[in-house]
């Protein structure tokens, strides 16, 4: 069966949650937007795409920042109303300079920090 981006259920806005995840290792990188454009330049790109939605367009992950993921494999849910984008992450994937956007855990109702931003080469 030939896979089609406009089968996927998206919001009333047209976007659809992508988790990006680490290839190999299972690591949760972060979660961003994308719409049926971005997934099928992703797909034909090989270079994931998301839709930036504070500036109304697309966001090829790390064009500025040299920070790439390189599409390994794209991952549809039950309900098709969500994607695991499995990558292989160039640097850190968040813009806090670490490499997963989900740094901050809670522990008996305390905020504390799980990883330091990565240091500059």
């Amino acid at each position: 069966m030939t896979f089609d981006p406009a089968t996927l259920v998206y919001d009333d806005r047209g976007l659809i949650p992508a988790i990006a995840q680490q290839d190999g290792t299972g690591e949760v990188l972060m979660m961003a937007w994308m719409n049926a454009e971005s997934v099928a330049r992703t797909l034909e790109t090989g270079r994931v795409t998301y839709w930036s939605r504070s500036r109304q367009s697309f966001w090829v992950k790390g064009e500025s920042s040299g920070h790439v993921q390189e599409l390994v494999d794209l991952r549809v849910d039950c309900d098709r109303d969500c994607l695991l984008v499995v990558v292989n992450q160039t640097g850190p994937a968040c813009h806090t300079n670490r490499r997963s956007c989900f740094y901050t855990g809670v522990r008996d109702g305390e905020e504390v920090e799980l990883m330091a931003p990565e240091s500059a080469a």
